[in-house]
């Protein structure tokens, strides 16, 4: 059997014209043409597409697509090791992005008074400012909201740069619990999450018990805050809020 260029963009979920540019590039040339010269795919180029379109979801680039189908002397294995690595750069990348988002909330959410400069330093290079809006819709109505602006705006930079050095110890003991398999109802847990509780009160707003489950609840519904602790340690963020509750529950 063979296939227009319309049926096999249909099959594969991609456009004529990309089609039309993998005949022009010799990545992909149909095998016949019918008396108007139109381009005719057989069974074979629909095996090469595939493996064309694997290789490109990748992330490769056209030219090195071409040599792994064409090269007898390429080796797939090399090429697929080196997409690895480019992969997994960018997922710490992105990782590291959604820290930085998570920080930026949290402390567009208590209020900061930094220069550019400053907060630069503090939360690297995504702008805190970019929450005020949304930080204001949701919790700018609560005393909680109030007093952690009140406390904020006296931080300087060394105050934010502590303050984030021991959020990140919290994150830190709880992720090493985790990946010891210790339960998030235990007593090491639980005090975790009771530190944790306590940092926020310390430093931000009093936090009830009550208030600081619904901040738990939050870790795993909003997906920022889920990005933000699963780049620190895949499952944190639930594990953090089954703490929670379970020190809520023991402290009722």
């Amino acid at each position: 059997m063979d296939y227009s260029v319309g049926q096999v963009a249909g099959f594969a979920g991609v456009t004529v014209r990309t089609l039309h540019h993998y005949d022009e590039i010799g990545l992909l040339v149909p095998s016949e043409r019918s008396h108007a010269g139109h381009r005719r795919y057989s069974d074979a180029d629909l095996d090469r597409l595939q493996q064309v379109l694997f290789y490109r979801e990748l992330g490769f680039p056209l030219d090195e697509v071409a040599s792994l189908l064409d090269d007898p002397e390429a080796d797939p294995r090399a090429h697929l090791r080196r997409r690895h690595e480019v992969l997994t750069a960018r997922i710490a990348r992105l990782q590291e992005m959604a820290a930085a988002v998570e920080t930026a909330m949290e402390a567009k959410k208590m209020g900061i008074n930094l220069t550019p400069e400053e907060k630069f330093e503090v939360f690297g290079d995504h702008d805190p400012d970019q929450y005020a809006e949304e930080a204001e819709r949701r919790w700018g109505g609560t005393e909680a909201y109030r007093e952690a602006r009140r406390r904020s705006a006296s931080y300087t930079k060394d105050d934010w740069k502590r303050i984030n050095g021991e959020l990140d110890a919290i994150h830190a003991r709880m992720a090493e619990l985790l990946a010891q398999g210790v339960a998030a109802d235990s007593d090491a847990a639980m005090d975790g999450a009771e530190e944790h509780r306590r940092f926020i009160s310390r430093h931000h707003y009093t936090c009830s018990h009550e208030l600081h489950t619904c901040l738990g609840e939050m870790y795993v519904t909003d997906e920022r805050f889920t990005a933000f602790y699963e780049a620190v340690r895949p499952g944190l963020a639930v594990f953090t809020r089954d703490a929670i509750r379970a020190n809520a529950a023991r402290h009722s």
